[in-house]
């Protein structure tokens, strides 16, 4: 009964937010699923391992497809999935804890960037609204 609760609030909360609220909520999958696929390394369970390194991938390739390619950040962006991407492969290849950390890194500082542009929006948002 609580999990079919927790479920609906997890669905309406996703269907719910703003654009920029997805794309924080991807971030922070990404580093969830890291989380999960280093403690399969460090345990050695390769299924654990692979299956979350896949998930994470997954989000990262969603971030680079949904980047807009007009907006001129896209273009130092677009380099640093690409990276984070290739360091996730390369520590499912190689079971390398140094290469999944320097991915989680990497997306740790776009989320915490990302969280920040957010309040700032908001921020602003409210201040224009309180004007008007």
């Amino acid at each position: 009964m609580v999990q079919q609760h927790y479920q609906a609030y997890k669905n309406n909360s996703v269907n719910t937010a703003s654009p920029g609220e997805l794309t924080l909520m991807l971030y922070n999958g990404c580093l969830k699923f890291i989380k999960y696929a280093k403690k399969g390394i460090e345990q050695g369970d390769i299924q654990l391992k692979n299956t979350n390194i896949q998930k994470a991938q997954n989000i990262i390739n969603e971030l680079m497809v949904t980047l807009d390619q007009g907006a001129p950040i896209a273009k130092e962006m677009l380099p640093l999935y690409d990276y984070v991407n290739h360091c996730l492969i390369q520590a499912n290849i190689k079971n390398d804890l140094e290469s999944l950390m320097e991915a989680n890194r990497v997306v740790e500082e776009f989320r915490d960037t990302w969280k920040e542009v957010l309040k700032q929006t908001r921020t602003q948002q409210y201040t224009q609204g309180a004007k008007a």
